[in-house]
Formats: structure tokens, sequence, C-alpha cells
């Protein structure tokens, strides 16, 4: 085969997460097989306070994007464009520039930005789909973005403008949902079925000890309300006072950090680096997700799975899909601190019946999540989108 010229797009974030770690990964798979990659990005962080209007027009449209992604093309020639993250500093202006330039483009929907303003379907702590195949107007009523009615009007007009202007259902060659529930979603919020395609992301791990010592739980994650922190202490207050298990170990930070923190049942390691993340993981008997949104494909669940590690997660969204129940982890009810506590206590309960179920999570994540899965599924993603734009231009 071939390799492929690839030009990648993304605006990274201010605040390092997941999506900034895919994005980087990715560009490396394609390089270790060959692969040219070219990089397009702008830093979030670069956005200068104070100059509010500035920002907002470069939102919905940027001459910088569109000058700087043309003269790429030009000089790089690729034969697609991968896009990961516009918003805002890079604006949904990329996609006209290099569908004039004729190039296929593919991008990932790691968020679910394009049908909701505030990129989660979250309001209030619970689930909001209001927008969903909607203009959004409500986002601007509730102020759903920063709890700001400017700033959600301005992400409110960038959608409401490109859909109109046709972006979203005609200049993308091709879109990565990260499971199938993601893809139901966005074809329900007016994307084109037949332009979306599955590919969830990967990690690079090595088979744990299947003979290592496992006790207790941990939990993985941003300490914020959307990861389910309050549900989460609020089952381990409905556990018996007798049940012999350690405290829990938490990884992570975040606004509820003090709170976490203080809780009699939780032993707060703070954030830690990768080697001593997968340690952790490696120890633990079973990790606890308790997310109160519609989680994507979050890289914790698929390095648990990595590391031999069942879980414990919401009954919502994908989260109910990715985890198959009594087979590679427990779902609970998210609206029942209750049935989480009663989960816990039964995985405390069956040591040998969850460590099973880590090694069929193991087994899950070599059928889906490794390395060369991606990349053998990413590839053929690329060749629909190239072969697609060869048929419309043939047309």
């Amino acid at each position: 085969m071939k390799p492929f010229r690839v030009l990648i797009a993304h605006a990274q974030y201010r605040q390092r997460g997941g999506e900034d770690i895919v994005a980087e990964q990715e560009a490396a798979l394609l390089e270790e097989h060959g692969h040219s990659v070219l990089r397009f990005t702008r830093d979030n962080r670069d956005i200068e306070e104070g100059k509010r209007f500035k920002t907002a027009m470069k939102t919905i449209w940027s001459r910088d994007t569109v000058d700087g992604v043309t003269k790429m093309i030009g000089e790089f020639q690729p034969d697609i464009v991968h896009v990961h993250n516009t918003f805002p500093s890079i604006s949904p202006s990329l996609y006209w520039a290099a569908a004039r330039a004729g190039a296929p483009i593919v991008q990932t929907l790691h968020n679910f930005r394009l049908l909701c303003p505030q990129a989660m379907l979250l309001r209030n702590g619970s689930v909001c789909e209001n927008c969903v195949g909607h203009v959004p107007w409500q986002a601007v009523v509730h102020r759903c973005y920063h709890q700001s009615l400017a700033q959600s009007a301005v992400v409110a007009g960038m959608l409401t403008m490109h859909r109109s202007l046709g972006t979203y259902r005609r200049k993308i060659s091709r879109y990565i949902a990260l499971n199938e529930f993601c893809r139901r979603k966005f074809i329900e919020g007016g994307l084109p079925a037949n332009r979306i395609s599955v590919k969830p992301n990967f990690a690079a791990l090595p088979p744990p000890d299947p003979k290592a010592k496992r006790n207790g739980a941990l939990f993985v994650g941003r300490l914020s309300q959307e990861k389910g922190i309050d549900l989460l202490l609020a089952a381990l207050r409905l556990l018996p006072r007798d049940i012999a298990m350690p405290e829990v170990r938490v990884i992570g930070e975040g606004p509820e950090f003090e709170r976490v923190k203080g809780h009699p049942r939780t032993n707060m390691l703070g954030w830690l680096q990768q080697p001593q993340l997968f340690d952790a993981m490696r120890e633990s008997a079973y990790l606890i997700l308790p997310s109160v949104w519609y989680e994507n494909s979050p890289r914790t669940l698929i390095e648990a799975f990595g590391s031999g590690l069942p879980v414990i997660a919401s009954r919502l969204g994908a989260l109910a899909e990715l985890v198959d129940h009594g087979r590679t982890g427990l779902l609970f009810d998210p609206q029942s601190p209750a049935d989480l506590a009663q989960t816990i206590c039964w995985a405390e309960a069956h040591p040998e019946a969850m460590r099973a179920m880590g090694s069929h999570a193991r087994r899950e994540f070599e059928a889906r999540y490794t390395p060369d899965r991606n990349y053998s599924r990413l590839i053929g993603i690329y060749r629909q989108a190239i072969e697609s734009v060869h048929t419309e231009a043939a047309a």
C-alpha cells in the first residue's frame, strides 16, 4: 500500500485532555506505519483575553485558518485532511478551505459539540438533549456554555450558521464516531448516516500478570460534576459500616478535589503520571466509572480493560454498550446511589468473579482497542473518504 500524506488539524485545549492525547497518538501511529504527517495546530491557551469580539468572529469564521490551510494543502498535497477539533481557534472555515482544494476531509467526533454548544449534552447535572436536531436556542437561554449568555450565543450562532450553509452535511467526507451509541445520536442530530463510521480510541498496554494480587476499588478522572462525583460519594456513604474493603483510591484533579479528599472512604492520590496510573490499575480489583453524562469513549475504560481491570459503570449512553454486564464489568442505575453501593458490595463479596471479568476485559481490549486494530480501521476510513471524493468528482 502506498503511504498516505495526512494533514492533521487540531485546536489544542486550554486544559490538556483526552482529545489532545488521541490526536497525538494517531499522528504518531500513522508515522510509525510510514505515512507522512503534517500538523496544523492552534493552541486555545493563546486566545487573547479581553478581545471577545475578535474571538467570537474567529470562532465562526477564521481568515487566518483559510489562508494557513490553503497554503499547507498547496505545499504538502495531502491525500486526506483529518480534523480532530476546530473549536474555537481554528473554526469551521477549515472545512471550506480543504474542500475547495479538493482534499477529502475526515472529522473525528470526540464530543457532542455539533449537536450541543456545551458539547456534553448535560445541564444542571443531568442529561439534556433539547438541542439535538434543533436550532440550539435553548443553550443560549440557559447559558449552557461557560454560564455566559454572550458566549453561548456565539457557539449557537456558529452551529446555526454552518448548519444553514451545509458545512457539516456537504463539506466533510467521513465522520468517525467513537461507538455505536454516539453514531446513532449524531444521526438523530442531523448528520448523514452514510458518512459516519465507528472507530474507538486505543491504547498500547502489555498484558497484565494474571497471578498478580488485586484489591480494592479505583476511580480515575477529572473530579467534577459530570464524572459522577456526587453519585460516588453518596454511594460510599451508604456502604455498610462493617464492609471489609479498603478506601477507594482516587486519581485525578478538579473542582471537587477537597470534597473527595475529605471523605472517610477515599484515598486521594491526586494526579499521577501514566506509569504510576497503570500500576494502580493492575493492583486494583475494579474501576468505578460513575459518569452522569454521555461519555464518548473514555480513555480510562480502555486503559482499564487493557490492564485486565473490570469496570463498574453507569448504565447510561455508550457506557451501557461498552461494558458487557457480568462479563467485562457491572452496570448500575446512575440515578441511584443505593444501586451503586449494592454493586460495590457485590464486587467485594465476589473477588473471583471480578477477576474473571477482568480477564474478559483484557480479551475485549485485544479485540477492539489495540494500536494495530485502530490503524487498520483508520486506514479503511481514509480510503472510504478518498473514494467518496473521487466518486463525487466523476459524477
